[in-house]
């Protein structure tokens, strides 16, 4: 199986990292030698199974010597949402495409490959990867991150995810209808449902529940995949985070 992928790299850099780099976005911030999506870009490239690459970012984000043949950059829009339909925009022939932010500059070519060996069944239309604390946290101690209590374990998202790219304007559609809910308790219940919600609040939710859900609310068919990549839900996002990936890519 072969997959392009969508790299989304229009973050400006007006948060807390602009402390360390005054770089316009946040996927050029210098890590070493490189800007943070060089190490993104470097596992997707080594991939067995990435084929094209479209980079929602700034014109000047390659690196020199990049090949170019398999990889494009495109204006970024206002949103994520904006920026992933445009991302697939420029891909009309892809039947699933790999979506993957840029702030995950410890990914590696074998959690990419790993991931996408464990999402081959074609009936699926998304795919999105689950990390349980007792691996992240094995693998990078101290790290910070949100973690979500469900019956099987305590896990963290992932910052890529495969998608069947027929499904995505009904996606977009609920997607933004969430969005736009979230900080309504009343409303967001009525879109995901009372039951759902205090199952949640209680921590009794169990990830096929959820998988069940969400599936139902996109109108696609969705399935939460346990991964025992660490790299893929280590996202920076605040100086903490830069500082111990920084130290980990210097060793």
């Amino acid at each position: 199986m072969t997959v392009d992928a969508v790299v989304l790299a229009g973050s400006l850099n007006n948060g807390q990292l602009r402390e360390y780099s005054p770089v316009p976005y946040e996927a050029q911030i210098p890590i070493g030698s490189k800007t943070m999506v060089e190490y993104v870009l470097d596992a997707l490239l080594k991939s067995s199974y990435v084929e094209r690459m479209v980079i929602a970012g700034p014109g000047d984000l390659l690196p020199p010597g990049l090949d170019t043949g398999r990889v494009q950059v495109i204006s970024p829009g206002s949103s994520v949402l904006e920026n992933v339909q445009s991302g697939i925009d420029c891909l009309p022939s892809a039947r699933r495409v790999l979506v993957v932010t840029s702030d995950i500059p410890l990914l590696t070519v074998q959690a990419v490959d790993g991931f996408l060996e464990q999402c081959t069944d074609q009936t699926v239309d998304l795919f999105y990867p689950v990390v349980s604390r007792d691996i992240m946290e094995s693998r990078f101690a101290g790290v910070k991150r949100t973690y979500v209590r469900l019956r099987e374990g305590i896990f963290t998202g992932g910052n890529l995810f495969l998608l069947n790219p027929v499904v995505l304007p009904r996606c977009l559609a609920k997607g933004k209808e969430l969005v736009a809910a979230r900080k309504n308790p009343w409303r967001l219940s009525r879109l995901i449902g009372i039951t759902f919600l205090i199952k949640f609040l209680l921590r009794r939710l169990s990830l096929k529940e959820a998988e069940v859900k969400v599936s139902k609310l996109l109108g696609i068919k969705g399935v939460a995949v346990i991964s025992q990549y660490p790299e893929i839900g280590f996202d920076v996002d605040k100086p903490a985070d830069l500082e111990q990936v920084t130290g980990i890519l210097s060793m």
